[in-house]
Order: structure tokens, then C-alpha cells, then sequence
């Protein structure tokens, strides 16, 4: 994985300032003063305010309840999908948020459901207008969950903003190429067992990668109130937001 060594060589910068604004947005500041903002929409869904820009991850509308119109949303500048499963890939999300500038970033198999859309795989990295992102190994690994997710056809991204990075990790277990991502300053990662992690795979994760803000997501029923307290010497800041 030569380019996941790459962006973890990267400079780790920390974070400038932290504020919670509402339920549901996390804003914080690159070392340049560049304004993040992250807001949760719902399960695996969420979009990023970076300056000007605008970044969906896994928008959908009516496979999640409650139905979501994205139409009274900010326009995309771009969206990323990691993978094809209906909780993740929707085109009516999609054209909903797209306007004639939005680049839409997918694994293959979503560009061939699609016919659309620019294809990252894994260990890819690419340059945007300002930011750089990574498409990461997202799968399953724990015997009889392997046709969930299976080993290099889905993603899970590392973006990179003037080195304040996160880490949405898509549909996953805790597999051995988290170990690669290092220190991110957000991550969010997958809760609801069998499809991703156990809390427990969780925590193991969360552990490894070290991140300063660990959001649980895409938990569905699972408790995830035993997560903080599993990690409370770890100095890590977990958040817990409607990712249902």
C-alpha cells in the first residue's frame, strides 16, 4: 500500500479549534485557518464544508427512513460513494445534489451501475481543487461476513485538507490496512454488527488509528453509548450524532 504510506507521511496538523455548533455540525480550523465544517445527515450519510466546497459521502434518500430531500440541501461540489449496497448508492440523492460542476467519485462496480462517475480504487490517490483523497480498503473479515463487503471492491476515503485529515471509513471491519492510516484527525467508523464492526472491533480500531475525534456512524440499532467509556484513557474525543 505505497500510497496509503504516502498520505500518512503527510504532516499531522493539529487541530486549531474545535466547536460544536448545533446538534449534528462539528466545525474546526486547518493550522491555515480554513473553516471545516461536518454535518451529519443520517447513517452513512454526511457532508463536508471545506472553504467554499462542498463534499457528500454515501447520500441517499428513502433506503435510510426517514425520507431525506436533498433538494433543500447546498448543492454538491462533489460526492464520493463507497459502495453500491442501497443504503450508500442512490441516484435520486445523487441528481438531487448534483449541478453541471459536480464531480461524482466512485469504486468501479458503482461506476458500472451508474454509468457515471470518476473511479477510485484501492490505494488510489488523487488531487481535487485544494484537497487530496485516498481511496482506502473497506471489507469484511470475520468468517461468514465476508460476502458483506469482500476484500477490494469497496472504498473508504482519506481526505486530506492542508493536512487536517479524516477518515471516512465506509463498510468495514477492523482490517489490517487501518494500520496504515495514521493519526487521522476525525474519523468516523461503521457500527452495526454483522455488516461492520462490534463495538469491541470499533474500540480495537479506534486504538490503532489514535484519531483526536472518533465519530461512530452508520450504527443502526446498535448501543453505541458503551463506546466512550471503553475509551476513556485513550485520549480520543468520541461524539456520538444521530448516525442511525
Amino acid at each position: 500500500m505505497k500510497n496509503l504510506t504516502i498520505i500518512a507521511s503527510l504532516t499531522i496538523v493539529a487541530l486549531a479549534s474545535c466547536t460544536t455548533q448545533k446538534e449534528g455540525l462539528d466545525s474546526f480550523k486547518t493550522q491555515k485557518g480554513t473553516s471545516i465544517s461536518l454535518h451529519c445527515i443520517k447513517h452513512g450519510s454526511l457532508y463536508i464544508q471545506y472553504g467554499d466546497k462542498v463534499i457528500y459521502l454515501d447520500p441517499v434518500t428513502t433506503a435510510v427512513p426517514p425520507e431525506t430531500d436533498y433538494t433543500t440541501m447546498p448543492k454538491a461540489d462533489y460526492i464520493f460513494v463507497t459502495h453500491e449496497h442501497a443504503d450508500h448508492l442512490d441516484s435520486i440523492a445523487i441528481q438531487q445534489l448534483s449541478k453541471p460542476t459536480t464531480r461524482l467519485i466512485v469504486n468501479p462496480r458503482c461506476a458500472e451501475i451508474l454509468g457515471t462517475g470518476q473511479v477510485m480504487c484501492n490505494g488510489e490517490m488523487k488531487d481535487f481543487d485544494g484537497f487530496a483523497v485516498q481511496a482506502v480498503p473497506a471489507y469484511n473479515i470475520t468468517p461468514g461476513r465476508e460476502m458483506f463487503h469482500p476484500q477490494g471492491r469497496d472504498n473508504g476515503y482519506v481526505f486530506d485538507f492542508e493536512g487536517f485529515r479524516i477518515y471516512v471509513a465506509g463498510d468495514t471491519e477492523d482490517i489490517p490496512e487501518m494500520a496504515d492510516i495514521v493519526s487521522p484527525d476525525v474519523a468516523f467508523l461503521p457500527c452495526n454488527q454483522p455488516y461492520t464492526m462490534t463495538p469491541e472491533q470499533l474500540v480495537k480500531a479506534t486504538k490503532a488509528l489514535q484519531p483526536k475525534v472518533l465519530f461512530p456512524y452508520h450504527y443502526g440499532q446498535t448501543d453505541v453509548s458503551v463506546i466512550a467509556p471503553m475509551l476513556e484513557r485513550s485520549g480520543v474525543d468520541v461524539r456520538i450524532r444521530q448516525y442511525q
